[in-house]
């Protein structure tokens, strides 16, 4: 049976290209968000309200209310995918390239200079335009890395590489730019100064590249989750193991909420264990009466932010 991870993409007979945001299934769709349009021979990326109103007016067909999780979602049936988009399968297309484009030439650099200090390619894949091949000379690169091990691995190697000059961190424009386009709930210096500590972003020839983690999960069937409206609370994270998964999770010792889970990339690894945070997103009952907080209820997670307010 074919499985559907997070960061593949789904290709529909209308030429819509979807970003699956879960594994597995639910009402045998798969929960993802519309991301590029095919316009004649290239793609046009749309924007989260655009991707909506397209949907809304001429494929509602792929809108669907999550009654697990209380959420209103894009999701693709089984039968209606034309192309499934595999990064691991991709990677390896692009290295095997004979006439590898600019953008293509610098991941192999990267790639490269991972097997250099002894690493294999096997746990990783790309995502992004690249998945697709709707890469502009401007496109970042946006790996995956398959396993938590791994992950942690390629982390501590980026920060490695950065020390002896083989990578360089992100300069003053990068962190603009990135900042920019998370339009995130946070100062600039906050932005900066959680990203910089995590180790999961640098830049290769100038080309800026981010490390994502994907790590299975074991599916938790019959748990269902009621919004109850916005919060704000200050915690101590107790359990930050899962910090740069999808979703993210951070454990936390509160009288009443026990996690905060995270589908948005800016806050993953956003803390570490011990430290007190500040987190700002939606209150959520389980069936099983667990409470959590959520933080990424929508694409921008506008209002929704965690931030560290005191380190061990």
């Amino acid at each position: 049976m074919t499985q559907y991870q997070a960061k593949d993409f789904i290709q529909t007979k209308e030429g819509l290209v979807f970003a699956v945001v879960e594994q597995g299934l639910e009402e045998g769709k798969v929960l993802c968000f519309l991301r590029y349009k095919q316009q004649g021979e290239s793609w046009q990326k749309l924007a989260t309200q655009q991707a909506n109103q397209l949907l809304k007016t001429q494929y509602p067909q792929y809108l669907f209310y999550s009654e697990v999780k209380s959420a209103h979602l894009h999701a693709i049936s089984v039968s209606s995918i034309s192309i499934h988009y595999q990064p691991r399968q991709r990677l390896q297309s692009i290295l095997a390239k004979q006439n590898p484009d600019a953008i293509e030439q610098d991941l192999i650099s990267l790639c490269q200079l991972l097997i250099e200090q002894g690493m294999q390619l096997h746990d990783l894949g790309i995502t992004g335009s690249l998945l697709i091949g709707a890469q502009q000379t401007n496109s970042d690169i946006d790996l995956v890395v398959y396993g938590r091990t791994p992950f942690h691995i390629h982390r501590r190697l980026i920060r490695q590489l950065i020390a002896k000059n083989k990578l360089q961190q992100l300069d003053e424009m990068a962190w603009q730019e990135s900042y920019l386009r998370r339009q995130c709930d946070l100062t600039y210096s906050e932005y900066v100064w959680h990203e910089q500590r995590k180790y999961n972003k640098a830049l290769i020839k100038q080309r800026k590249f981010d490390l994502n983690l994907i790590e299975p999960v074991v599916e938790q069937a019959n748990i269902s989750y009621l919004k109850q409206g916005a919060i704000v609370i200050q915690a101590t994270v107790i359990d930050a193991h899962k910090a740069f998964d999808y979703p993210a999770k951070f454990m936390l010792d509160h009288p009443s909420i026990t996690e905060i889970v995270c589908y948005t990339a800016t806050y993953t690894g956003q803390a570490e264990q011990g430290e007190r945070i500040e987190v700002s997103g939606q209150l959520e009952i389980a069936s099983t009466g667990q409470v959590r907080i959520l933080v990424g209820s929508t694409r921008e997670a506008q209002g929704e932010y965690i931030k560290v307010i005191s380190r061990v």
